[in-house]
Protein backbone atom coordinates (compact mmCIF):
# COMPACT_ATOMS: atom_id res chain seq x y z
CA UNK A 1 0.00 0.00 0.00
CA UNK A 2 1.49 3.30 -1.12
CA UNK A 3 1.51 6.43 1.03
CA UNK A 4 -0.72 9.04 -0.58
CA UNK A 5 0.52 12.62 -0.07
CA UNK A 6 -1.80 14.50 -2.46
CA UNK A 7 -3.57 13.92 -5.79
CA UNK A 8 -0.32 14.00 -7.78
CA UNK A 9 2.15 12.46 -5.34
CA UNK A 10 2.20 8.93 -3.98
CA UNK A 11 5.22 7.40 -2.21
CA UNK A 12 5.75 3.67 -2.84
CA UNK A 13 6.30 1.40 0.16
CA UNK A 14 9.78 0.33 -0.97
CA UNK A 15 11.09 3.92 -0.43
CA UNK A 16 10.00 3.90 3.23
CA UNK A 17 12.14 2.15 5.83
CA UNK A 18 10.96 1.08 9.27
CA UNK A 19 12.86 0.56 12.51
CA UNK A 20 11.35 -0.82 15.70
CA UNK A 21 12.66 -0.71 19.25
CA UNK A 22 11.46 -0.99 22.81
CA UNK A 23 9.36 1.94 23.93
CA UNK A 24 9.84 3.78 27.19
CA UNK A 25 7.04 4.81 29.50
CA UNK A 26 3.86 3.12 30.70
CA UNK A 27 2.95 -0.45 29.86
CA UNK A 28 4.21 -2.48 32.82
CA UNK A 29 6.35 -5.50 32.13
CA UNK A 30 5.01 -5.68 28.57
CA UNK A 31 7.36 -2.78 27.72
CA UNK A 32 10.38 -4.99 28.40
CA UNK A 33 9.49 -7.57 25.76
CA UNK A 34 7.70 -5.81 22.85
CA UNK A 35 9.13 -3.52 20.20
CA UNK A 36 6.28 -1.01 20.07
CA UNK A 37 8.27 2.14 19.24
CA UNK A 38 8.08 2.79 15.49
CA UNK A 39 10.55 4.92 13.56
CA UNK A 40 9.93 5.77 9.91
CA UNK A 41 12.77 6.88 7.62
CA UNK A 42 12.17 8.41 4.20
CA UNK A 43 15.27 9.23 2.16
CA UNK A 44 14.45 12.41 0.26
CA UNK A 45 17.70 12.64 -1.70
CA UNK A 46 17.42 9.08 -3.12
CA UNK A 47 13.67 9.12 -3.79
CA UNK A 48 12.62 8.28 -7.34
CA UNK A 49 9.08 9.63 -7.03
CA UNK A 50 10.03 13.19 -6.02
CA UNK A 51 11.11 15.64 -8.71
CA UNK A 52 14.30 17.67 -8.40
CA UNK A 53 12.21 20.76 -7.64
CA UNK A 54 10.36 18.98 -4.81
CA UNK A 55 13.63 17.69 -3.35
CA UNK A 56 15.03 21.22 -3.45
CA UNK A 57 11.87 22.65 -1.80
CA UNK A 58 12.15 20.10 1.03
CA UNK A 59 15.87 20.66 1.56
CA UNK A 60 15.69 24.47 1.83
CA UNK A 61 12.89 24.61 4.42
CA UNK A 62 13.69 24.85 8.11
CA UNK A 63 10.51 23.16 9.38
CA UNK A 64 11.99 19.67 9.21
CA UNK A 65 15.51 18.54 10.00
CA UNK A 66 17.02 16.35 7.31
CA UNK A 67 19.49 13.83 8.72
CA UNK A 68 21.75 12.63 5.89
CA UNK A 69 19.06 13.64 3.40
CA UNK A 70 16.33 11.68 5.23
CA UNK A 71 13.23 12.56 7.19
CA UNK A 72 13.04 10.54 10.42
CA UNK A 73 9.88 10.36 12.52
CA UNK A 74 9.74 8.32 15.74
CA UNK A 75 6.47 7.52 17.54
CA UNK A 76 6.01 5.79 20.89
CA UNK A 77 2.69 7.27 22.03
CA UNK A 78 0.55 4.12 21.90
CA UNK A 79 1.12 0.69 23.40
CA UNK A 80 0.93 -1.26 20.15
CA UNK A 81 3.31 -1.17 17.23
CA UNK A 82 0.43 -1.06 14.74
CA UNK A 83 -1.03 2.14 16.22
CA UNK A 84 2.40 3.78 16.35
CA UNK A 85 2.98 2.85 12.70
CA UNK A 86 -0.31 4.46 11.67
CA UNK A 87 0.55 7.67 13.55
CA UNK A 88 4.04 7.76 11.99
CA UNK A 89 2.61 7.35 8.46
CA UNK A 90 0.12 10.14 9.09
CA UNK A 91 2.84 12.46 10.36
CA UNK A 92 5.11 11.72 7.41
CA UNK A 93 2.27 12.38 4.96
CA UNK A 94 1.30 15.69 6.59
CA UNK A 95 4.96 16.79 6.83
CA UNK A 96 5.60 16.06 3.15
CA UNK A 97 2.30 17.71 2.17
CA UNK A 98 3.39 20.93 3.90
CA UNK A 99 6.93 20.84 2.51
CA UNK A 100 5.99 20.12 -1.12
CA UNK A 101 3.23 22.68 -1.55
CA UNK A 102 4.23 25.68 -3.71
CA UNK A 103 5.35 28.93 -2.10
CA UNK A 104 2.68 31.59 -1.56
CA UNK A 105 2.30 34.24 -4.25
CA UNK A 106 4.16 37.46 -3.60
CA UNK A 107 2.01 40.48 -2.88
CA UNK A 108 2.13 43.17 -5.54
CA UNK A 109 2.37 46.59 -3.89
CA UNK A 110 -0.33 49.03 -4.90
CA UNK A 111 -0.86 52.70 -4.11
CA UNK A 112 -3.98 53.73 -2.19
CA UNK A 113 -6.92 54.86 -4.30
CA UNK A 114 -8.00 58.49 -4.30
CA UNK A 115 -11.32 57.68 -2.61
CA UNK A 116 -9.58 55.81 0.23
CA UNK A 117 -7.18 58.76 0.71
CA UNK A 118 -10.14 61.17 0.77
CA UNK A 119 -12.04 59.02 3.30
CA UNK A 120 -8.95 58.86 5.51
CA UNK A 121 -8.54 62.67 5.54
CA UNK A 122 -12.26 63.18 6.18
CA UNK A 123 -12.25 60.82 9.16
CA UNK A 124 -9.20 62.59 10.59
CA UNK A 125 -10.91 66.00 10.21
CA UNK A 126 -14.08 64.66 11.84
CA UNK A 127 -12.07 63.30 14.77
CA UNK A 128 -10.29 66.65 15.13
CA UNK A 129 -13.60 68.53 15.23
CA UNK A 130 -14.91 66.19 17.95
CA UNK A 131 -11.81 66.91 20.05
CA UNK A 132 -12.12 70.67 19.43
CA UNK A 133 -15.71 70.64 20.69
CA UNK A 134 -14.55 69.05 23.95
CA UNK A 135 -12.19 71.97 24.72
CA UNK A 136 -13.47 74.71 26.98
CA UNK A 137 -13.91 78.16 25.36
CA UNK A 138 -13.33 80.20 28.52
CA UNK A 139 -10.51 82.80 28.41
CA UNK A 140 -9.00 83.96 31.67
Amino acid sequence: MNLRINNKLEIPVNEIQWRFSRSSGAGGQNVNKTNSRAEIVFNVSESKTLTQYQKHRISIQDEVKLINGSICIAVQEKRTQFQNRQIALGRLASTLRELVKPPPKRRKETSPTSSSQRKRVESKKKRGEIKKKRQSKIDY
